[in-house]
C-alpha cells in the first residue's frame, strides 16, 4: 500500500442515464442509486438524491422538481448532474482522506469532445482531483473478465438506460463500435406510447418501467402473462385500471428492441474477418440493464447466429471494470484518457 493509499480514496465511478454506480478502491461497489435529483425550484436547494428522489419522480408539488439529469447517457443539465456526483462522492469519501480522490468515470464511446469535458468538469468541480475517462463498452468488458489487451477479438453489448452500445475489442482498443441513443429509458416511453395510443390509458415513467420488469419481454415466453396496470383514463380523465398481457407489452417493445438488433448487424458487417472469426468461437456478451430483460438473449441468438451469453450481474459489469482499472492503473493506462483542464 502506497503513501498516496493513505491519504487519498480512488473511485470508480459508472455515470449511467438511470443509475449510478461508485467503486471506491479497497472496499468494492458501495453506492448503486438512480440518477436522480429533486430540488426546490426557488431556492435551488437539493431536498433529496438517488432513490429517495426517485420516489418522488412524476409526484412533485409545483415547488419541488425531480429531475434526471442525464439523457442518453450524456449530461443534459450540468449543474444538476454537478450536485448528483458530488453527493455521491461526499457519501463515499470519507474525511480522513487528506487529498480529493482520483476518479475513473466511464463515458458512451459516441459521445462527442464537448459532451466529455461536461462530464471532466462536472467530476473536477465535484471534488476529483484528477479526471479518468473510460469508454463503457471497454469498462464492461474488463469488468466481464474478458481479455481485452490480447490480439483476440470480443464483443459486447452494453445495454443501459439511455444508450446501447456495440464494442468489438482487441488489443486494448476499441476496434469498431457502434452506440445508439435507445435504451431502457427508450422502451419505458414505448411502453407509454402504446398504452396511449391503444387504450387511451396515461401511465407515468415508474408504472413504464415497473411493466417492462414485471412482464416485458423480446423473444416469446414459455408461459404468457398478464398484469393488472392503473393510469388514467384519456378520455373522460379519471382513473382506471386495466389487464395487460405479456405479448402485448412485446409489441409495445418491438420497436426499440428491432433497433438495439440493427445495430448489432451493422457491427457485426463493420467487423475484419479475422476477428469475425474469434467472435464466431466465442459469442457476444451482453451487459448493461437491458441485458435483464426476458429473453434478450434468445432474440439476439436468434437474430445473429452467434452464441450469446448475459454476463453475470449485467448491471455492475461497468463499475467492475472502473474499479480493476483503479487496481492497476499502469497497465490500462494506454485506455483511459485524462482529463486536463484546458
Amino acid at each position: 500500500m502506497s503513501f498516496f493509499d493513505f491519504i487519498s480514496n480512488d473511485i470508480g465511478i459508472d455515470l449511467g442515464t438511470a443509475n449510478t454506480l461508485v467503486y471506491v478502491k479497497g472496499m468494492g461497489i458501495v453506492l448503486n442509486e438512480p440518477s436522480v435529483v429533486a430540488i426546490e425550484l426557488s431556492t435551488k436547494k437539493v431536498v433529496a438524491v438517488g432513490s429517495q428522489a426517485k420516489e418522488m419522480l412524476g409526484r412533485t408539488p409545483d415547488a419541488i422538481s425531480a429531475i434526471r439529469p442525464l439523457k442518453d447517457g450524456v449530461i443534459a443539465d450540468f449543474e444538476i448532474t454537478e450536485l448528483l456526483l458530488s453527493n455521491f462522492i461526499r457519501k463515499v469519501v470519507r474525511h480522513r482522506y487528506l487529498m480529493k480522490p482520483r476518479i475513473v468515470i466511464s463515458v458512451p464511446s459516441g459521445i462527442t469532445e464537448v459532451e466529455r469535458r461536461a462530464v471532466r468538469d462536472s467530476a473536477e468541480n465535484a471534488g476529483a482531483r484528477e479526471v479518468y475517462l473510460i469508454q463503457e463498452p471497454m469498462a464492461a468488458a474488463i469488468g466481464v473478465g474478458l481479455p481485452v489487451d490480447q490480439p483476440s477479438g470480443s464483443m459486447v453489448i452494453d445495454i443501459g438506460g439511455g444508450t446501447s452500445e456495440i464494442a468489438v475489442i482487441a488489443l486494448s482498443g476499441i476496434v469498431n463500435n457502434i452506440s445508439i441513443r435507445i435504451g431502457g429509458d427508450e422502451m419505458d416511453e414505448s411502453i407509454m406510447l402504446y398504452l396511449k395510443r391503444n387504450f387511451n390509458l396515461l401511465i407515468g415513467e415508474r408504472t413504464a418501467e415497473q411493466i417492462k420488469i414485471k412482464i416485458g419481454s423480446a423473444y416469446p415466453l414459455n408461459e404468457e402473462t398478464t398484469l393488472e396496470i392503473k393510469g388514467r383514463d384519456l378520455v373522460d380523465g379519471i382513473p382506471k385500471t386495466l389487464r395487460i398481457s405479456s405479448a402485448q407489452i412485446r409489441e409495445a417493445l418491438s420497436e426499440p428492441i428491432n433497433a438495439i438488433i440493427e445495430a448489432v448487424r451493422q457491427a457485426l458487417e463493420q467487423t475484419p474477418p479475422e476477428l469475425a472469426s474469434d467472435i464466431l468461437d466465442r459469442g457476444i456478451i451482453v451487459t448493461g440493464g437491458g441485458a435483464l430483460l426476458r429473453g434478450m438473449d434468445k432474440r439476439l441468438r436468434e437474430e445473429t447466429n452467434l452464441a450469446v451469453n448475459v454476463a453475470e450481474d449485467p448491471l455492475t459489469c461497468v463499475v467492475r471494470g472502473t474499479g480493476i482499472v483503479l487496481d492497476n492503473m499502469s497497465f490500462y493506462s494506454n485506455i483511459l484518457v485524462k482529463g486536463k483542464r484546458e
